[in-house]
């Protein structure tokens, strides 16, 4: 989710700063290609045995959102990118190649459309989409759809409360059976399909707790690997995937055939754990904040280099905005996200000791999903996410690149 985040998450983040514990905050990037998530983001052990494979009711994908399809692995011209076109999320397979997920505005709804570029956001093309609205993971009187994750050119997934597959690079969507509940974030690593799930109602709202569970990317049952609390995405790189659990950070680099559980430095009031990051096949970068005032927050980074055993404080990125996510392209170069009123993106070159802003978005705080890495030099982030059909808020919906490891950042043209 939403890079992790969206408005709604910050002030969650403010009520949860004033108690104790740690909470996740935003998503992250992901891909088949070994991309840092965040936003993003155990005791060991071996799987428990098959959940549900019963998918939520959702409308199957029939044809294109946005025109002609594109042909995928099979080929084709693609169709037009739709006028208006804003992101939600998105996944790089390479530092080339990417899918969108987004909407425009459009007579007949839903609206939800897919791109994809092969040179980096130089030119675009339309794909077909499911059939169903964009969405936040509370809705629960219909179906919606909020990210998408590819994990090769060919094979990919769109996800909110329902869960739809493709083998052919987009050209066509069917419903897939999904873990159950909303599907908060998904991520493909080592060969198996990671998905962290929330239980969410129109009576009693959303749960609390979340669950995390496996399945191969060639299909099959879907397993749970643990249950967590306070979780919102998943960070992945270098086959290492991890995810907060409350005070603690769950680890694990065989796809979630294994895991361990690492406890977080900054586990009780005033400070709260908000996002993880996988830097390195050994190491990892936790944000931390604390107290809260005017639209600044103490935030503080601390380090690891053996995934979680021991944390090393790093420094202190700048207090404005309120923290969204962390992200890492190597251990040496880490971003941070806040939004308060702006949206910013904080970068450190050498692991977290000194801070420079990267880019201030003057949007009105709307924040920041799916930040994070394909390469060391290459990252992404949709600044403003749309989470309404249509983009009925006329939110940003952005789509920034990096290709020196977050020092600087330019938006996409569609």
């Amino acid at each position: 989710m939403r890079a992790s985040g969206v408005a709604a998450g910050i002030t969650a983040l403010l009520a949860a700063l004033s108690l104790t514990g740690c909470q996740s905050a935003s998503s992250g990037a992901g891909a088949g290609a070994s991309v840092t998530s965040t936003a993003a983001g155990a005791p060991g052990g071996s799987p428990t045995t098959p959940a549900s494979t019963t998918a939520p009711t959702a409308a199957a994908a029939t044809g294109p959102a946005t025109g002609p399809a594109i042909g995928g692995a099979g080929g084709g011209a693609g169709g037009p990118v739709p006028s208006g076109f804003a992101a939600t999320s998105v996944t790089f397979v390479s530092a080339d190649e990417a899918f969108v997920l987004g909407t425009a505005p459009c007579a007949s709804k839903p609206c939800t459309s897919i791109v994809r570029t092969l040179n980096r956001g130089a030119t675009w093309a339309g794909l077909p989409a499911p059939v169903a609205p964009l969405g936040e993971y509370t809705s629960t009187d219909h179906s919606a759809v909020w990210g998408i994750r590819f994990a090769d050119p060919a094979h990919g997934f769109v996800f909110g409360n329902g869960l739809w597959e493709t083998t052919n690079g987009g050209e066509h969507w069917g419903a897939a059976a999904g873990p159950g509940g909303s599907i908060l974030d998904l991520e493909v690593i080592d060969g198996q399909v990671l998905a962290l799930t929330q239980a969410c109602s129109p009576q009693s709202g959303c749960a609390q707790s979340q669950t995390l569970y496996r399945r191969a990317l060639d299909g099959g049952a879907w397993h749970v690997v643990t249950p967590v609390t306070k979780a919102k995405v998943i960070t992945t790189q270098a086959r290492v995937a991890a995810v907060l659990d409350g005070s603690s950070v769950v680890v694990t680099s065989d796809g979630g055939l294994s895991f361990a559980a690492r406890a977080t430095p900054c586990a009780s009031a005033p400070t709260a754990t908000t996002s993880v990051a996988v830097s390195g096949p050994d190491s990892l970068a936790l944000l931390c904040a604390g107290e809260a005032a005017m639209g600044s927050v103490q935030k503080t980074v601390y380090v690891s280099d053996d995934l979680g055993a021991h944390w090393t404080r790093a420094g202190s990125p700048p207090l404005g905005g309120d923290p969204w996510a962390i992200s890492a392209g190597t251990t040496s170069g880490l971003l941070v996200s806040a939004a308060s009123g702006a949206s910013w993106l904080y970068y450190s070159g050498d692991g977290g000791v000194r801070w420079s802003t990267a880019y201030e978005g003057l949007d009105g705080g709307s924040g920041f999903n799916d930040l994070g890495f394909t390469t060391p030099a290459d990252g992404v982030a949709v600044s403003g996410p749309v989470y309404t059909d249509g983009n009925a808020d006329g939110v940003p919906g952005k789509l920034l690149l990096t290709s020196d490891g977050g020092a600087t950042w330019h938006p996409v043209t569609w």
